[in-house]
């Protein structure tokens, strides 16, 4: 069986090791050693001011709504993974969504502005695929309309962007660190924003509202990292260089096999030092990809349609026609790619994928 993606899982005995001091203490959450370390060495690797280490992708998204005190209306795209947009919903506010750019695929800069009203608190945009944002204009249109800028960069580990982390834009950047993804903790995520205040906004809400043992500074939620996921994330770090270029190996495998497959591939912003998070493939119409999919799980091979259907067709949200990511959704699809896939695997989808682009009936 061939999936979409498999987990990068550290030798056990490193793992293991990382665990004695846990089993030693009887220190298994609430900001333990693992924890704090953890944090530390992702500042280093990625070249970030701070790190905050949470529960997950998710709780990192809602805690920074929170943390800024968004009301009202978020700009966002309809392009992305359901959390996105749910916790919008989920902290009261109301999703705006502003179509995709065909070429990125990630939310339109050039169509932001005119979505904004008087209701509008923020935009939430997310890196697609780790492809950056258009994070000037983005920027720029913000500081214009006096609005917070969240990124969701669940995609963005290791991410560069002209010379720097793309976590540095924004007010805030949120990570997963889902076992999905190229770096893991099982389950977990983070948090960076290089406002001094909002990170100690976000800290303590991550942690019941805690002033002290015995004190409140306010509303809080259990947010917090264990030591168990802290461990995963430390053992999977000391292998990440080596993950990393084993997927690009396996992208640039695919990119030589589908170069004349007639479907269309990424097309990464100019400026960007990109991570082989995702292969999303382009097919010309969605009857096609339907037809290759279908022939792939016969051969028990797994890809994956993300992101389908898109978040403006959520059933909890009035629909709003978005022609542009509504026709992406339909027509994109993401190969399976991992650091312990072998090129000879994927020769065998990327064949697949070549002829049955050519002639249907195959």
């Amino acid at each position: 069986m061939l999936n979409v993606t498999q987990t990068f899982l550290p030798p056990l005995e490193e793992y293991a090791k990382l665990l004695e001091p846990v089993w030693e203490s009887k220190w298994l959450t609430n900001r333990g050693m693992l924890v704090c370390d953890l944090e530390q060495r992702l500042c280093e690797y990625l070249g970030v001011p701070n790190m905050l280490a949470v529960s997950n992708g998710t709780i990192a998204l809602q805690l920074a709504i929170k943390a800024l005190g968004l009301k009202g209306e978020i700009i966002t795209t309809p392009f992305s993974y359901v959390a996105t947009v749910s916790s919008i919903v989920w902290e009261g506010c109301t999703p705006v969504f502003v179509d995709i750019d065909p070429i990125h695929l990630t939310i339109d800069e050039n169509k932001i502005e005119e979505a904004i009203t008087d209701k509008t608190s923020a935009i939430l945009a997310t890196h697609v695929y780790g492809n950056p944002c258009n994070v000037e204009a983005i920027e720029e249109i913000a500081s214009r309309h006096g609005l917070k800028v969240i990124y969701d960069a669940a995609h963005c580990f290791g991410v560069k962007y002209k010379g720097r982390s793309i976590l540095k834009h924004g007010d805030v950047s949120t990570l997963s660190f889902h076992a999905t993804k190229l770096f893991h903790t099982g389950e977990g995520g983070g948090i960076v924003t290089a406002n001094e205040e909002i990170r100690k906004t976000i800290f303590d809400h991550h942690n019941f509202g805690h002033n002290g043992p015995e004190e409140f500074f306010g509303l809080g939620i259990n947010g917090k990292m264990s030591e168990i996921n802290a461990a995963m994330g430390l053992a999977v770090l000391e292998h990440i260089d080596d993950i990393i270029a084993r997927r690009k190996s396996v992208c640039e495998a695919y990119d030589a096999a589908l170069a004349n497959s007639g479907v269309a591939l990424i097309s990464l912003r100019e400026g960007t030092e990109w991570n082989f998070s995702y292969y999303p493939v382009i097919f010309e119409s969605e009857e096609r990809l339907l037809e290759v999919k279908n022939e792939m799980n016969k051969k028990d091979i797994f890809p994956r349609r993300y992101f389908y259907p898109t978040l403006n067709r959520l059933p909890y949200l009035p629909y709003s026609e978005l022609p542009v990511a509504e026709d992406i959704s339909r027509r994109v699809l993401c190969l399976p790619l991992s650091a312990a896939k072998t090129h000879p695997d994927l020769g065998a989808v990327a064949e697949l994928v070549t002829a049955m682009s050519a002639n249907s009936n195959v």
